[in-house]
């Protein structure tokens, strides 16, 4: 039985929640009963009990003012706040306190019970892994290979005859799993490359600190976790679910000896950081590709005006002004991907920006009907999001829904903001299917009426404005050929040179030479 205190001023309340629902068979059991918030807090401290449900208003010390108290004390169970109201600023501060769950009152006997039954299964589960865990003794081999990554043990001789590391390179990958549609994901990676038939000389599989580390050993495993990756960009791209589609892979740089390995994983750790501020989509990051200096800022940068993106965003909705607000919303992305908040505290902003928003729009369209979706279920949204951008894209479409609530809003009106975004977006790796879902359009009509709108198709359009900008810079910088393509968009040089001389019917080299000549340079 997991044990129970229940907090309430009102005895009648306190009786009500202890004959709700049947405890007992629910797993818990309830041990006391208090009527202020420092008796609740001392029997915590004394009796460490598994659940506390407890008002928020309470005599002497407030509810959420215990669960401060009692985490600093180093109390880890689990809070069941009760309410009389639910609104933004005591949902904020109970997450910061690590209250996952609160009850309004009067308290709904099924929500209590799901609630609690949740509860349960997360304790089972725990005391399951603690069981294993104690079962299990510690290798010497996992313990040397952990301090050895960790850059505690430097590796000699000895430690490399010990264990059989005498290989000509290695490389450190950290990956870890994520899905909404899949509920528990029950393989790992490594189980994965055991099925291919990799052999386990190849590789190390360890838990250190909360991370998934995979060492591979030797040139024949790393080629082939290369072409792993690899699929991610090609056209056949892993199935929606499917192991590859649900796993985030960060990828240190290749080292030739065991005293470098410690760098790899200091890398990988630091890309895996870095991960919410990569593209939506993105499966992996390598330090090669997405350098670690951009993780680390040369100075801190000042805060963000939050209070001043709430008035300009009110004002570009007020004003339909589509253009201006895609603009602030990629400037308020670009601050956040350079700042010293930690993830959980940009995301507590950005809730923060939205909720003042409505707010606003709300009280001047007051008579209007806007469809907007519950408190909850934005900060559940921004909370739950895996990426920055999929932060910035559900921010862009609730304010197109107000400002398609609030006013006329012509089907042109949107294409000319899309074609904006496609003109400012072009260098990125954009397509029709990632810009639809920005502005309310499934790719398909989305494709339809831009081609009616400029004559052509997407694609075609996109070419025409990155080959416009490559010629620009064949003119002005001296850049080479292959990165004017990257700085446009083509992450394939040669395919931009396709691209460029169907456009203008010679290479980019050609184009620069004949200008410099006509111009006399």
């Amino acid at each position: 039985m997991y044990r129970v205190l229940i907090a309430d001023d009102e005895k009648i309340i306190r009786k009500g929640l202890a004959s709700i629902v049947p405890w007992e068979k629910l797993g818990f059991s309830i041990v006391g009963e208090v009527g202020n918030g420092k008796d609740a807090l001392n029997f915590i401290l004394e009796e460490n009990p598994e659940l506390v449900m407890i008002d928020i208003q309470m005599p002497g010390m407030k509810g959420l003012e215990v669960a401060n108290q009692a985490r600093q004390n180093g109390y880890t169970g689990e809070f069941i706040i009760l309410s009389g109201f639910s609104d933004f600023a005591f949902a904020q501060e109970a997450i910061n306190y690590g209250v996952k769950s609160y009850l309004t009152k009067p308290v709904d006997k099924e929500k209590l019970t799901s609630l609690l039954e949740e509860i349960r299964e997360q304790y089972d589960r725990k005391a399951d892994e603690e069981e294993s865990k104690a079962l299990l003794s510690v290798h010497t081999r996992d313990s040397l290979l952990t301090e050895i990554l960790t850059g505690g043990l430097p590796g000699n001789e000895q430690i490399t005859k010990e264990l059989e590391l005498h290989f000509d390179n290695y490389q450190v990958v950290v990956f870890e799993k994520y899905s909404r549609e899949v509920e528990d994901l029950s393989y790992n990676f490594y189980e994965i490359l055991n099925v291919s038939g990799e052999s386990k000389e190849n590789y190390d599989y360890l838990v250190i600190h909360n991370y998934n580390v995979l060492l591979l050993k030797g040139s024949g495993i790393i080629g082939r976790f290369q072409k792993i990756l690899g699929k991610y960009d090609a056209k056949q791209k892993p199935e929606k679910n499917s192991p590859l589609d649900t796993i985030f892979f960060a990828v240190g740089s290749e080292k030739d000896t065991l005293d470098e390995i410690s760098e790899s994983f200091s890398e990988a750790k630091t890309l895996i950081k870095r991960r919410f501020f990569l593209e939506k989509e993105r499966h992996y990051a390598t330090a090669e590709l997405d350098g670690i200096e951009k993780a680390e800022l040369e100075e801190p940068l000042s805060e963000i005006d939050a209070a001043g993106y709430v008035d300009t965003l009110v004002g570009c909705i007020k004003t339909f002004n589509r253009n201006k607000m895609t603009d602030v919303l990629e400037e308020l992305r670009e601050e956040y991907v350079f700042s010293n908040l930690e993830v959980l505290e940009q995301k507590n902003q950005m809730i923060d920006i939205y909720l003042q928003i409505k707010e606003q729009i709300s009280i001047v369209y007051r008579t209007v009907d806007i469809p907007f979706i519950s408190n909850q279920e934005a900060i559940r949204r921004i909370l739950e999001s895996y990426s920055l951008q999929e932060i910035i894209e559900f921010l862009t479409q609730q304010f197109e829904m107000m400002m398609s609530a609030t006013g006329f809003s012509s089907r042109d009106s949107i294409i000319d903001s899309i074609i904006h975004y496609i003109n400012h977006n072009y260098s990125d790796n954009i397509s029709l299917e990632s810009i639809a879902p920005k502005f309310g359009y499934n790719s398909s009509y989305l494709g339809k009426i831009l081609n009616k709108k400029m004559g052509m198709n997407f694609n075609t359009y996109l070419d025409q404005i990155r080959v416009s900008h490559a010629k620009e810079l064949l003119i002005k910088e001296k850049y080479q050929v292959y990165k004017i393509a990257e700085l446009v968009g083509y992450s394939n040089v040669d395919y931009f040179h396709i691209k460029f001389k169907k456009s203008t019917g010679m290479s980019p080299a050609e184009y620069r030479k004949r200008f410099r000549e006509n111009s006399g340079e």
